[in-house]
């Protein structure tokens, strides 16, 4: 049955204790990881279901612009097309989010002008997470208070690299406290480990855990600002690990992939994973999500010819 976090309350007493947990969990197969996630990549669907996929997966996309050029006229433009991602067909989903920097928060925030899309804002030094903690916790407070629903910030991966797992759970947790607005309701946490620099899988199965009890609401693969972002078995493998957390704690936690996903049939290899791994509780934005812009144009044209039976070229949507 189904237990609360306090099962694992002795876990996070102190370094040494959260160090034997994670070392005490099974190690992965790193070639059965592979061959599973690539197998499942080979699901073929019928075109109904790829209709229904393709929407589904415009619904699951946060739109981001995270570039030192960013302007209010950037992130309007993104915003609209956040709520309208194809003008000519109103039809078309909505995206889940607009992702910005703190200081661009207020900005989509007013564009989107009380639309169902999320403004949500990277914080904590991103993407590299080097900043002191005051730094990090401020970053933080000035995104929630200038109205993110949500937050997405990075581990320090030099602390967990060098064994310091403790002061990374102690992070998260601080910055998930710093997610609560004043009258009590809190911006949801995404917290993006950077897979490509923890350098192996077991590495991302105890980031994953210790995400996971320092209260994460999603876990996040990739800032995708590095050369190595999602790929399906780093994928696959946190879908295991929610699911397997689930399981022990009654809680449900979000995965969000970014990075490198930028066809349709990237996006439909994703979701046979989470059908297949975690079920259908997961196929919906509130549990899942795709940090990849690109992918919405490819998404965009293959509806198009799904609808009308024929490419409309790369000019048919608005370029970010």
């Amino acid at each position: 049955m189904p237990t609360t976090l306090t099962a694992f309350a002795d876990v996070t007493t102190s370094d040494s204790a959260l160090r034997r947990f994670l070392h005490g969990l099974p190690g992965v197969d790193a070639v059965g990881l592979e061959a599973r996630a690539a197998a499942l990549g080979t699901r073929s669907i019928k075109t109904t279901s790829k209709a229904y996929a393709i929407d589904l997966a415009i619904s699951m996309i946060d739109l981001t612009t995270l570039e030192g050029a960013d302007t209010p006229g950037k992130v309007r433009a993104l915003s609209a097309k956040a709520v309208h991602p194809d003008p000519t067909d109103r039809t078309t989903p909505m995206t889940a989010a607009v992702c910005v920097y703190p200081d661009m928060v207020a900005t989509a925030k007013a564009a989107l002008n009380g639309a169902d899309v999320k403004v949500a804002s990277v914080a904590t030094a991103f993407p590299a997470g080097r900043a002191a903690l005051p730094v990090k916790l401020a970053d933080t407070r000035d995104a929630v208070a200038a109205g993110a629903d949500e937050i997405d910030m990075v581990i320090d991966r030099g602390a967990f690299l060098a064994g310091r797992y403790l002061e990374t759970y102690e992070l998260i947790k601080a910055i998930k406290e710093a997610c609560v607005r004043p009258d009590g309701s809190a911006a949801r946490l995404k917290v993006i480990f950077e897979t490509g620099e923890l350098s192996t899988y077991d590495n991302i199965r105890r980031a994953s855990w210790i995400g996971m009890l320092a209260g994460a609401d999603f876990i996040k693969t990739s800032t995708g600002k590095v050369g190595v972002n999602a790929t399906p078995a780093n994928t696959l493998l946190m879908l295991e690990a929610v699911r397997d957390f689930k399981a022990q704690t009654g809680i449900q936690i979000g995965v969000k992939p970014a990075g490198g996903i930028r066809t349709t049939k990237d996006a439909i290899k994703f979701l046979v994973l989470v059908n297949e791994t975690v079920g259908e509780d997961w196929l919906t934005n509130h549990w899942f999500r795709f940090g990849a812009s690109s992918l919405l144009n490819d998404l965009l044209m293959q509806r198009q010819k799904l609808s009308t039976g024929r490419y409309s070229g790369p000019d048919y949507v608005t370029v970010d």
